[in-house]
């Protein structure tokens, strides 16, 4: 084996959230390549929804995407907080709500050709409301729309948001059978 098949790892950038590095890498077919791999630490988004069937959707303004999207309330995982965690912290953080009952809807990769990011998501009732503490770098204003409404936002293409569109489609057996 040459130096150029041997399998290893360049840093070229860590910053506050990821970590960029160029990888050489042996594929199951026995090629040998490069690629460039942007490491996150993960993250997990919250359905949340209301005794009334209305789920908190968040109008954010998201500098990269040039404007606003409808998003869940998500965030990064604080390494090594469980994803449970950073559910919990992120809906008390972005919509200043705390809930009840909690259960697993799966997890989606964003984009696994680059990213290592696994967002988990959740479902989350019984909801309460507490003191919201989001920080200043994020521009959010929360909505409680109709369940109904936010599927079809989904459908018609008003959510663009990877984690949002997967969680809310996770979530709509569920709820259908609750509603």
């Amino acid at each position: 084996m040459t130096d150029e098949d041997t399998p290893g790892a360049r840093e070229i950038f860590h910053g506050r959230i990821i970590r960029l590095e160029v990888e050489r890498v042996r594929l199951p077919n026995g090629s040998v390549t490069e690629l460039e791999v942007v490491h996150h630490p993960g993250g997990a988004a919250v359905v949340a929804l209301d005794g009334q069937g209305r789920v908190c959707l968040l109008h954010q303004y998201r500098h990269v995407m040039g404007g606003w999207l409808w998003e869940l309330p998500a965030g990064k995982i604080d390494v090594p907080e469980p994803p449970e965690h950073t559910a919990r912290r992120e809906l008390q953080e972005e919509a200043g709500l705390i809930a009840r009952e909690w259960r697993r809807l799966g997890a989606t990769v964003s984009s696994p050709g680059v990213f290592t990011e696994v967002v988990y998501l959740f479902l989350a009732t019984g909801l309460d409301p507490v003191t919201r503490g989001h920080e200043r770098d994020e521009v959010i204003e929360v909505h409680w729309v109709p369940w109904p409404e936010a599927v079809r936002w989904a459908r018609d293409g008003t959510i663009r948001d990877g984690k949002t569109l997967v969680a809310l489609f996770l979530a709509e057996p569920l709820i259908a059978g609750d509603l």
